[in-house]
């Protein structure tokens, strides 16, 4: 007899901050292999467009308005998912954006504003979805981290605090509701090509990217694309029964070196910035 019963076929999630970047990209996957999506973000217009896409690869996705930040967003999102989709299996949390600038020289405004989204706002969301789960013994929280919630990266103070904090929160997780079914994990990007951050200007940017090579963090200059990503929490969301995948890590592969080439260091191109069009979070 198996320790736990398999998970279901259908496995309604949600994913919120969904309309770009990463959220968009891990909407797709999941709607690919098979996980009918409710897809939540502030921009409703561009979420359809996304759902448009996922349908006619033969998909099963939604749009629901939900800020995060909004209590009252947050339960008509969840009700309009469960109703339309089922109850909700899965949760990504991945609504978020990030703002550069050093802790001495931002205001504290700024820096609630990073714990409000991508802590309470996390908070918030999964809140709203684990009573559900609870009862039903069955279910998978995932929270989109960030390599700067384990290593501390200058110019980034706010969102670096507000991201160690959600692994605070998540590890809680993990020890709260062992033996209930549900399982909460964390997936940390490291530096991923979309354009969160990145439409600020060049002034807030370029001093940034001198002091990550100062302090050893600019060692190439490649990327993670959002689609990596994607893969990488949709293996978490698929992981059978009977463990879980606690924290994942990822790192972007360093262009290979030779005797011609030397190792390429991370600086600014405005050039590239002006092309990053995909943004993470809502």
């Amino acid at each position: 007899m198996p320790r736990f019963e398999p998970l279901p076929d259908r496995r309604p999630a949600l994913v919120a901050g969904a309309s770009s970047g990463i959220g968009e990209a891990t909407a797709i996957e999941l709607a690919s292999h098979g996980f009918p999506v409710a897809l939540g973000a502030r921009r409703v217009e561009k979420l359809r467009e996304i759902v448009g896409k996922i349908r006619a690869d033969g998909g099963e996705a939604i749009a629901v308005h939900l800020d995060v930040t909004d209590p009252d967003s947050v339960k008509s999102a969840v009700e309009q998912a469960t109703t339309e989709l089922g109850d909700i299996e899965v949760l990504v949390a991945g609504a978020g954006d990030t703002y550069f600038g050093k802790l001495d020289s931002i205001s504290t405004d700024q820096f609630e504003s990073q714990i409000q989204i991508h802590l309470i706002g996390a908070n918030r969301v999964a809140a709203a979805v684990l009573p559900g789960m609870i009862e039903r013994q069955r279910g998978d929280l995932i929270f989109v981290g960030s390599d700067v919630a384990l290593r501390q990266r200058p110019h980034m103070g706010a969102y670096g605090a507000a991201k160690a904090a959600l692994v605070a929160m998540v590890t809680n997780f993990q020890m709260e509701l062992e033996g209930t079914g549900v399982r909460a994990s964390i997936v940390h990007p490291g530096p991923t090509k979309t354009a969160m951050g990145w439409s600020l200007p060049a002034e807030l940017i370029g001093p940034a990217l001198e002091d990550w090579a100062k302090w050893g963090q600019a060692r190439h200059d490649y990327f993670l694309r959002a689609a990596d990503l994607a893969r990488a929490i949709t293996f978490v969301a698929e992981t059978p029964r009977g463990g879980f995948i606690a924290s994942m890590e990822l790192q972007p592969e360093a262009p290979l070196a030779s005797a011609a080439q030397e190792r390429q260091q991370l600086k600014l191109d405005e050039e590239k910035l002006s092309g990053a069009s995909e943004a993470t979070g809502e």
